[in-house]
């Protein structure tokens, strides 16, 4: 099943960062996007998780134009089916871990799996505070709350950038775990080869285009 499809996307600011980019995510595969720093990783991520629109182009999610979309129609799909790890963990600093894992299951009207914060290692700080964890913990809670969503569609920045390599690795393993049970899909945009070749695709942003490396 087909669950994005970008056709010819463009994008400009101070200047051209990228021309023509067309790519295709089906259930059950996973996408990196490597390039060096300014290449327009991060932006083009923004465009095909609808945080941004594209100078030119189109991006359709589960076979419906963005563009077209009604407001709710929209506002439906980020809610229940768009789940965004970025390296900022954008917790709510004033609640505890599991507050801000509450509010992501309330919302997405699923239930808090204790078995995925064994899996991250913070079952045992799940009643702290936010601003009491380290930075690697507060990472975990934000990926958590993205996963206890049961997205479709995976959209992550640099998601290990707080993590040690180990946890990093764990990490990425729950990722691509989740995908297969859960027939789901994942954008990722990473500066590590090692992560991104674990991916069932591999593209680099490379003088204005995206080239498939793998």
């Amino acid at each position: 099943m087909n669950l994005l499809s970008a056709k010819n996307l463009s994008q400009t600011f101070d200047y051209e960062l990228f021309s023509n980019v067309s790519l295709d995510l089906e259930a059950g595969e996973s996408i990196a996007i490597i390039g060096v720093s300014g290449s327009g990783k991060s932006t083009l991520l923004h465009i095909l998780s609808t945080l941004l629109k594209p100078d030119k182009g189109s991006v359709s999610l589960f076979g419906e134009d963005v563009a077209t979309m009604s407001k709710k129609r929209l506002s439906d799909i980020k809610r229940d089916e768009i789940g965004l790890v970025f390296q900022s963990h954008y917790l709510f600093k004033g609640f505890t871990c599991f507050e801000n894992l509450e509010v992501a299951a309330i919302l997405s009207n699923q239930e808090v799996d204790g078995a995925l914060l064994k899996r991250l290692n913070i079952d045992g700080t799940i009643h702290q505070k936010v601003t009491e964890l380290s930075g690697g913990q507060q990472q975990r809670v934000s990926i958590a709350r993205v996963l206890t969503k049961k997205p479709r569609l995976l959209f992550v920045d640099e998601p290990t950038g707080n993590l040690d390599k180990t946890t990093a690795s764990e990490v990425m393993d729950i990722f691509f775990e989740y995908l297969q049970e859960h027939r789901a899909g994942m954008i990722l945009v990473t500066h590590d080869d090692v992560l991104a070749h674990k991916c069932s695709r591999v593209y680099k942003l490379l003088n204005k285009e995206l080239v498939e490396v793998r």
